[in-house]
């Protein structure tokens, strides 16, 4: 990485930041939300970008090809952000594991490598990892892990045909493989499971904590005594974690901000509906 810092972002107001987790954008299937990622990219800028795994479907892509030109542009995005100064770290995950044979390559400025160890702005430091090794099923039942993953995509084609539903009546947008994942008991044990394993990994590299991704569930807690950051994913939630230059960690739900956005003008125009 050199000295300057990169130029500005194309966007006049965007947010700079020292750096940038993104995870599970699964490139390469019909669920990725790579228009509302592009809209992301183009107003948030880092030193440093992290990619926490299953960037690239590899799943989803040997099953049948299928990449519209939104899902190039976020690579030429990333590159491009490469090319003018950020440091890009590639860590692959389970979807992505073909480039697990290509550890401390670089592809057009794009490291790629196992885990990584971040230093935060104010001394603590961080495990970043994408945490699939954690979770017992794809590491010891792949051919049930395939099962899930179609059921997951069949849930996202619901999903669309729902939300389809919804904005002509004048609903926001629902997710409901994310309702059922909040929602079904085993799935939440899992969820509990998954975190504290992580965490207990961070604590075994004597880190301050853990920054992952794999189970599409953003969010930030202490509750196993080390830091827990998990980056979400671009398919349901459309989440990103960034860090301050001050080394603090923010969550950015950037379809909720885009939803709350674009609803102001229609809320401000619907009559209101007597009692």
């Amino acid at each position: 990485m050199t000295d300057t810092a990169p130029e500005l972002s194309d966007a006049p107001d965007a947010r700079r930041f020292r750096s940038l987790f993104l995870s599970d954008v699964h490139l390469g299937t019909k669920g990725c939300q790579a228009d509302l990622l592009l809209d992301f990219l183009k107003f948030h800028d880092a030193d440093t970008i992290y990619l926490v795994g299953d960037i690239v479907d590899g799943w989803r892509l040997r099953a049948g090809w299928y990449w519209p030109q939104s899902h190039n542009d976020v690579v030429q995005k990333l590159l491009r952000k490469g090319r003018k100064g950020a440091r890009i770290v590639y860590l692959p995950g389970n979807h992505d594991e073909f480039l697990r044979d290509y550890y401390g390559s670089h592809f057009g400025g794009i490291e790629v490598v196992e885990t990584a160890i971040h230093d935060a702005a104010d001394g603590r430091r961080y495990l970043v990892i994408h945490g699939d090794v954690f979770d017992v099923v794809v590491r010891h039942a792949k051919w049930l892990a395939f099962l899930g993953d179609g059921a997951y995509t069949f849930a996202l084609g619901v999903n669309t045909y729902l939300n389809w539903v919804r904005r002509k009546l004048g609903f926001p947008y629902w997710s409901l493989s994310q309702w059922a994942k909040l929602k079904v008991k085993n799935a939440v044990n899992f969820i509990g499971r998954f975190e504290e394993a992580v965490a207990n990994e961070a604590r075994r590299h004597k880190v301050d904590g853990v920054i992952c991704g794999h189970i599409h569930h953003a969010t930030m807690h202490d509750s196993f005594g080390v830091e827990y950051v998990n980056c979400g994913d671009w398919v349901e939630s459309c989440t990103a974690i960034v860090e301050h230059e001050d080394g603090r960690f923010e969550l950015i739900d950037w379809a909720r901000q885009t939803r709350a956005r674009l609803s102001t003008p229609l809320m401000l125009e619907r009559p209101k509906v007597a009692a």
